[in-house]
């Protein structure tokens, strides 16, 4: 049986859903509520249908065909969550007052986390 991991998956895609990147500057159209929420569901399930994967990879009981196939479908999804990531980065963006104007800033994630 092959063991495949959430290491293993990230090393595989060369992508981690927890990566950071820096923020572009510059502003984007605005996106309808609606495909906003389209978007976030969809991340949202494509997020648990990889977490479902990775467990079933983990537990170890699948055969080798069975395995690849899981890793397989893993990797597309990691590639959708890490696209639908970067795009959300790309919108998020913090407005600054400044002599009476609003100012567009780039985000700023805690350099703790």
């Amino acid at each position: 049986m092959i063991h495949i991991t959430r290491a293993n998956l990230v090393a595989a895609t060369g992508v981690s859903l927890l990566m950071s990147r820096p923020f572009p500057t510059r502003r984007r159209r605005q996106v309808p509520a609606m495909a906003r929420k389209k978007a976030a569901l969809d991340f949202e399930q494509s997020l648990a249908e990889l977490q479902q994967l990775v467990e079933r990879l983990e537990s170890g009981e699948l055969s080798l065909e069975d395995s690849l196939t899981c890793f397989e479908q893993g990797i597309g999804l990691t590639r959708d969550c890490q696209a639908a990531l970067s795009q959300a980065e790309q919108k998020v963006q913090i407005l600054l007052e400044r002599d009476g104007s609003l100012q567009e800033a780039p985000f700023e994630s805690d350099p703790e986390a």
